[in-house]
Order: C-alpha cells, then structure tokens, then sequence
C-alpha cells in the first residue's frame, strides 16, 4: 500500500504543473521577511500575446515519444495538460480549445469540459469532442487512452516535459510550432524570458542563501514527500536566490519519503509547498506536525512558501511570477 501510495503521489506530482503568486507564512531565520506574512493572491489569468498571429498549416512536427506528426487543423485543440492549456491559450489561439484536463486552472480555461479523470484521460470524452489537435505530455496516460485517441486518426503531439529554465523556451518552441504559429513562439519566447531576467535581476543578495526544502505533502491521501535533484524545484529556486535543501543535501531523484533523519540533512530555512497541499494537512499548524519539521530552523520560525498548485512546475509563460511570488514570500516585499 505505501509503495503504491507513493507510485501515486509520484504520478501526481508529474501531472500537477504548478505555482503562481504566493500565499503563505514568510519571515524569520536567514532570509529577512517578516513573520507570518500574508502574500496576496492574484487572479489565476494567463495573459494572451497582444498582437498573435494566425496558424499556418499544415505542418509538420517531431512528437517527443520519436513519431512524426501532420497537422492539419487547429481549429478544436485539446491541451492534456495545464501547462499545454496556459501556453495555447497565451499564444492567442484560446478559442480553439474546446477541452481542458484538470489541472488547467486558471480562469479562461474555467468553463470548458474535463476530459480527464483523476489525471487519467478519457479518450472517450476527447474523441466526443472532434479534436483537430490533440497536445499531450510524456507523462499523459494511460497509454491505452493515447493510443484510442491515434487510432482515430486524431493527429497528437507529444511534447517533453520541463524541469528547469532553460527548458521555458524549447517548450514554448514546441508548441507553436505543432499550433503552426511560430512567429508567436518567438515573440512569447522572448517575452518570457525578459520578464524572467527581470525578477532576476530584482532579488536581494544575501551573502548566505536560503536554504529551501520542496515537501509534496496530500494529507488526504497520507502522502509526504521531500523533493530532490530532480523534482523540478530546483532551478526555481536557485534563480530566486536560494538552495535547494534537499538536493543539496544529496537526494539525487525526485522525490524521498519524508522521514525526520532525511529533514534533518536538509535543515531548510524555509519550506515550500503547494497551496492545496498546505491545506490538506490543516495549513502551517499541520504541516510543523509533520516528521522532523518542527525540528527544523523553518519549522522553528513558520516559514513556509506556498504557491498555487496550477503553475509551480510548470516553466511556461508565467514562470516570472513564480519567481516573484518566492522573492517576495523568502525575503519580503522590497521597499
């Protein structure tokens, strides 16, 4: 049961893309905000690109499991992903999209059906809704529904996964190119990346960095995790100026079972989390009961980091307000 518990968790973290503007307890040892500091919340809205241009098919396109795909059509696209659904939707083409998969959720995207169901597709549900274009993730599953949704002739894309920076723009490249629209690509491309150096070049200097440990935690489901090298926290958090404590503390994978031996290596200075994680397991007050946390320098003082699960991981066209949301919750608003 604990290994498939974990299985699970781990599957869900993949499919979860996530953080936008914080909310959470800021403050206390070694990054100089103040205690228990509210971050605002902000409207879930992705931003369209002002001038978008329209596609020009058909194209061509390399698919991430090795295939070569066609497409003809983008008038009814269907996005597998809530990362896929934000980068469609900021690339201007919004009102070709008639389905969305669960983690899809900022508000243009708020109305449209779910074609997924516990982050498993229903490729009854997507082929019902005669897609021209179907973009999905390495991780999309089960691979039975993938394969229905071929078998029909659909065309489908496959795009890579991103676990750091410098993945945002090979993304972005991808998935206008499978839209027919990469001019667009490259304008988002750079806005992106100007906003991203932006935020950069805005956060303190301290001459020791935070240490932040990532915890995947659903109380519901009895789940707690410490995230490692490869959870797809790191490079966030390295580029707001901190440590990722638990790869520095040598988790080589994704993620560990959280264990109070393994928090106790990693000694953050802040925790962050999800902000549906945090809830599940009673806010700040349940997560410092969780093992070794309170033990811990950011269990001592609350500081924890919470973001919205919806675009964390995601290393999209939002990524710049992730990172603002973690300089401003680690080290307060700056004067």
């Amino acid at each position: 049961m604990r290994r498939t518990r974990l299985a699970g968790a781990l599957t869900a973290v993949l499919a979860l893309a996530l953080m936008a503007t914080g909310c959470g307890d800021g403050g206390g040892r070694g990054t100089g905000g103040p205690p228990a500091a509210e971050a605002a919340t902000a409207p879930d809205r992705v931003e369209p690109l002002a001038a978008p241009g329209a596609p020009r098919l058909p194209v061509t396109v390399p698919s991430a499991d090795g295939r070569t795909v066609t497409v003809t059509s983008a008038e009814r696209i269907v996005p597998l992903s809530g990362s896929l659904s934000e980068l469609v939707f900021t690339l201007g083409l919004g009102k070709k999209v008639v389905a969305r998969d669960i983690t899809a959720t900022f508000e243009q995207a708020a109305d449209l059906p779910v074609v997924t169901r516990a982050h498993d597709v229903s490729a009854e549900s997507v082929l019902s809704l005669r897609p021209t274009l179907v973009l999905a993730e390495s991780t999309t599953g089960p691979a039975e529904a993938v394969a229905q949704i071929r078998d029909a002739g659909i065309p489908l894309v496959v795009v890579k996964p991103a676990k750091e920076l410098t993945d945002v723009g090979t993304r972005i490249d991808a998935v206008a190119a499978a839209l027919g629209v990469r001019d667009s690509g490259t304008a988002l491309k750079e806005r992106t990346r100007e906003r991203i150096d932006a935020v950069r070049k805005d956060v303190p200097a301290h001459a020791e960095k935070p240490r932040v440990a990532f915890l995947y935690v659903r109380g519901s489901a009895a789940v707690y995790l410490l995230g490692g090298a490869e959870s797809g926290a790191s490079s966030l958090l390295e580029a707001a100026g901190a440590v990722d404590a638990g790869k520095e503390s040598g988790l080589t994978k994704d993620f560990t079972p959280l264990t109070s031996e393994a928090l106790a290596q990693a000694a953050p200075d802040a925790i962050l989390v999800m902000r549906k994680g945090l809830d599940s397991v009673g806010g700040v007050d349940g997560l410092v009961k969780l093992p070794g946390v309170a033990q811990t320098p950011a269990g001592a003082d609350r500081r924890v980091v919470s973001v919205d699960d919806g675009v964390l991981l995601n290393y999209g066209p939002r990524t710049d307000e992730v990172l603002k949301s973690l300089v401003r919750q680690m080290y307060g608003e700056r004067k």
